[in-house]
């Protein structure tokens, strides 16, 4: 088994690295300290607790090549660490090999078009992709990471491949509601931790609430009875008309009122046809995710009995998950929901605001690279003839 050493001046000592096993989900962390025999020189390692209730010892700030693995790894760890360590990358993330999952290659992925010049010359840390998610050990042992940043969640399988690799596993979560969510923003303090970027993991959170916080100061007074649709929700693959969402995120921060209200539990999830013609008739505007559009066209869907159709109140936000959430591209969804409901009332430059959001999470203004994406239909928009649209 590969093990990971630290050389101390005046002594050598291994450090294994491995985890404790705990099931505790409260977040903590303790140290202690390794001095040389003169005294003159110290290292901390730090027990960390993942986002799975793993107990983790680590050595912040110390670590020089990184590997992500499953979906949503990599974008969470591109927003707070440094992609020069990146050790390896999942094939679904190199667009220059010919065979890999291509089912995203057409959708906007911000982390990717931020990051391509840098993913093309990585080698494979394995596939990746929904139909491969399991970790490869071997591919993973190729690229001699010293840390590796997950988000699978089993944690029994998590502590058997960091015991198989040698090297710390660390696991992440986003919450339930993606960016609105604590657990997403704990996920980045960690990070932050681990790889001594606390600043830059202080900074995103700070935005991201101070955004959020804007976005409900600057809709709480405008007044809307209408009722809001949102579709294509879920997975890029199978999301369409029926998937959708009550106490929805984006909706609630901007103060709309969602058509969808009594469904039995939260979460996206899939409503019947039934359902969704019984509500048809109350769907004042309709708000259809990129990542529906290409499971709706040329299925001869009749839209004819919903409102928004019929008086052209139906907007285009972008894919909202494309290889698990595009955290950025649903706080920009939400600015745009707002906008689509509430019109002039909601002064908006949604792709000066994208950019904003963009460059905050991803270092760069991507705006004019996400609408170009095939699959993002030119970006952010009033669908001007819906029929034709989706025909």
């Amino acid at each position: 088994m590969k093990r990971k050493t630290l050389l101390l001046a005046g002594f050598s000592a291994l450090l294994t690295l491995a985890s404790c096993g705990s099931t505790s989900s409260s977040s903590s962390a303790t140290s202690s300290n390794s001095v040389t025999s003169s005294g003159s020189a110290e290292i901390e390692e730090v027990t960390v607790k993942d986002m799975v209730g793993r107990d983790v010892t680590v050595v912040p700030g110390s670590y020089k090549k990184v590997v992500c693995i499953g979906a949503g790894a990599l974008r969470m760890y591109s927003y707070i660490g440094d992609m020069d360590i990146l050790a390896g990358v999942e094939d679904i993330d190199n667009e220059t090999l010919s065979s890999r999952p291509k089912m995203f290659d057409s959708v906007a992925r911000p982390y990717v078009l931020a990051n391509k010049d840098k993913l093309k010359t990585l080698p494979s840390c394995g596939v990746g992709g929904p139909q491969n998610q399991a970790a490869e050990p071997e591919k993973i042992l190729d690229c001699n990471p010293d840390i590796v940043i997950s988000l699978y969640e089993d944690v029994d399988k998590e502590n058997a491949l960091q015991e198989q690799l040698g090297v710390p596993v660390i696991t992440l979560r986003q919450g339930n509601d993606g960016v609105f969510s604590q657990t997403t923003y704990d996920s980045f303090t960690l990070l932050g931790k681990i790889f001594g970027k606390e600043n830059r993991a202080k900074e995103l959170n700070d935005f991201i609430q101070n955004d959020i916080n804007a976005l409900k100061e600057a809709t709480k007074n405008l007044e809307s009875e209408e009722m809001a649709y949102i579709c294509g929700l879920g997975n890029w693959g199978t999301t369409n008309q029926f998937m959708t969402a009550q106490n929805y995120a984006p909706f609630n921060v901007s103060h709309i009122h969602n058509v969808v209200i009594d469904l039995p539990k939260d979460g996206i999830q899939k409503i019947d046809e039934e359902k969704f013609v019984a509500l048809s008739a109350d769907m004042d505007k309709m708000i259809f995710d990129a990542a529906a559009i290409k499971n709706i066209r040329g299925t001869g869907f009749d839209f004819s009995a919903c409102k928004a159709f019929q008086t052209g109140e139906v907007y285009l936000q972008m894919a909202y998950n494309a290889y698990y959430t595009n955290l950025e591209l649903a706080l920009s969804n939400a600015w745009y929901n707002a906008k689509a409901v509430y019109g002039d009332a909601f002064a908006l430059d949604i792709e000066k605001k994208t950019n904003e959001i963009t460059k905050a999470f991803n270092r760069a203004e991507l705006y004019s690279q996400i609408k170009e994406c095939p699959s993002s239909f030119g970006g952010y928009q009033k669908i001007a003839n819906p029929t034709e649209f989706f025909a």
